[in-house]
């Protein structure tokens, strides 16, 4: 979201924060609490009642912060809220038979779809900037998909794994869950910094 509003021609401070606490609240919060509704992935023991509460109320309140915020931006921007919304139930819920729990609507509406939107919020248009920064963001994210899904196999359903890597000169390296893991794993955090790295950058340079 920083890397959009970073990139848009008109940069309004108060604006990029209002988009932060909306996207902070509909995917580090609700997003989240579906996601861990549907399955238990992160094996948490918070009661189910908890998790939709809190999923309900956070989505509620960062539509209502879009919504509120139309009156500013242009009505153009109700439209994403709701795309907002839609992606958010539909891809952790795993509705329409999870037709829509797939790496590339992944890399779109957790990648793309956040860059559009924190441009969008600063001029109530789509600028090539921003759209080129969005395919930046949907093909990173579409690789971190990658690696994260070899990673989480190997981690949460890997039973054993056997083998060697031999190499002229060297002993030979047995192979083990860490060993195929722990590169994926180190990209991943990597990528994450990155990300926090070039939008902070963007900012830094817009409020200067």
């Amino acid at each position: 979201m920083a890397l959009g509003a970073g990139l848009a021609a008109h940069f309004d401070g108060a604006r990029m924060a209002w988009t932060l606490i909306a996207f902070t609240l509909a995917v580090g919060i609700a997003a989240h609490c579906l996601d861990e509704l549907n399955g238990r992935p992160l094996g948490t023991l918070l009661p189910a009642r908890a998790l939709v509460i809190a999923s309900a109320v956070s989505l509620a309140a960062a539509a209502a912060i879009g919504l509120w915020g139309a009156g500013s931006i242009g009505v153009y921007l109700v439209p994403f809220v709701l795309i907002g919304v839609a992606l958010v139930l539909a891809y952790n819920l795993e509705l329409f038979g999870g037709a829509l729990h797939t790496d590339h609507v992944f890399a779109l509406g957790w990648g793309a779809f956040p860059v559009l939107v924190g441009g969008f919020a600063q001029t109530g248009a789509i600028e090539l900037p921003v759209v080129l920064g969005a395919a930046f963001a949907a093909s990173t994210s579409l690789a971190q998909r990658h690696l994260s899904n070899w990673a989480r196999r190997l981690r949460r359903g890997g039973l054993r794994v056997d083998g060697t890597i031999e190499r002229a000169g060297e002993e030979p390296e047995t192979l083990d869950v860490a060993t195929l893991t722990t590169p994926a794993e180190a990209a991943l955090r990597a990528l994450a910094v990155a990300h926090v790295l070039l939008a902070a950058a963007l900012v830094a340079l817009r409020l200067s």
